[in-house]
């Protein structure tokens, strides 16, 4: 395999001796100077290399050595602290006072210690009845930002030939309005009920959990005519993992530690383009 390091900012070279030493590599390829490429390196040695560019701040990932973008067909994404960086439920309760008691439940069950995301998204919606719907568009307007590299990785993908597929726990409201921003191809998430320009404090059909993403993945391969592992998966959180699963890459984005673990690819420092400087 190759070993692809990679930072925001410059790699030193007095990295360069450690980290081929740790990967067992047999030699070394810069593309410019915050990328290293590692030759024949040895993915046993994963832990060892994981340690080191934690305590420095580098991602890594070890890639096969001919792999290219272009053999996938679907990169697949969470939206809330994915592809954009807030969570939209929690800058919502905002709006009526309650973000930190939202934002609690909203970081424990991302961090996999709610188990039943149903559970936990119908109890912080319930804490929104009331709010004027205007407060959505504020959101948008005010707060939502696209995380770094989004629309670069965006790009390098379709270029490639891959469809993109924005499949979130969040709502309807928001990944529409990503949709026809960014040109995405296929987008699921809850709806909001608004009765008379309110929120009702519920959400209407099927709540998309870890399940339902998972399943999304899998119908949107089917439509597309590819196995699901040709498809990339980008996420940050617990519900992430079984859609993460099933993909060929699956790559964690600034994510909790339950995902960082499972995930074939982690990018804590970088940027979403990272994935484009994989290959």
């Amino acid at each position: 395999m190759n070993l692809v390091v990679q930072s925001p900012s410059p790699i030193a070279d007095s990295h360069l001796r450690p980290l081929g030493a740790l990967a067992r590599s047999s030699a070394t390829a810069r593309a410019d100077d915050t990328l290293v490429r590692f030759i024949g390196a040895d993915p046993l040695q994963r832990p060892d290399v994981d340690a080191y560019c934690g305590a420095h701040r580098l991602d890594y990932a070890f890639v096969a050595p001919h792999a290219r973008l272009a053999d996938y067909g679907l990169v697949a994404m969470d939206m809330d602290s994915t592809l954009i960086t807030i969570e939209c439920i929690d800058e919502i309760a905002d709006f009526c006072g309650l973000k930190a008691e939202v934002a609690a439940i909203t970081e424990a069950s991302m961090r996999g210690e709610i188990k039943d995301f149903n559970e936990s998204l119908t109890r912080r919606v319930a804490l929104l009845k009331g709010l004027d719907a205007s407060a959505l568009e504020r959101v948008y307007e005010e707060r939502l930002q696209l995380s770094p590299g989004a629309e670069r990785m965006l790009a390098g993908a379709r270029a490639a030939g891959l469809k993109t597929l924005l499949v979130s726990g969040g709502f309807t409201f928001f990944t529409e309005k990503l949709k026809a921003r960014l040109g995405l191809d296929f987008t699921r998430a809850n709806t909001l009920e608004i009765v008379d320009g309110k929120l009702t404090g519920n959400v209407t059909g099927e709540i998309v959990n870890a399940d339902v993403k998972a399943r999304t993945l899998s119908e949107t391969c089917a439509q597309i005519g590819i196995d699901p592992a040709r498809t990339i998966a980008m996420g940050d959180g617990s519900n992430d993992l079984k859609m993460m699963a099933q993909a060929g890459l699956s790559v964690a984005f600034r994510a909790k530690p339950v995902v960082r673990e499972a995930a074939n690819v982690a990018f804590n420092f970088v940027g979403l383009d990272g994935l484009l400087r994989l290959f």
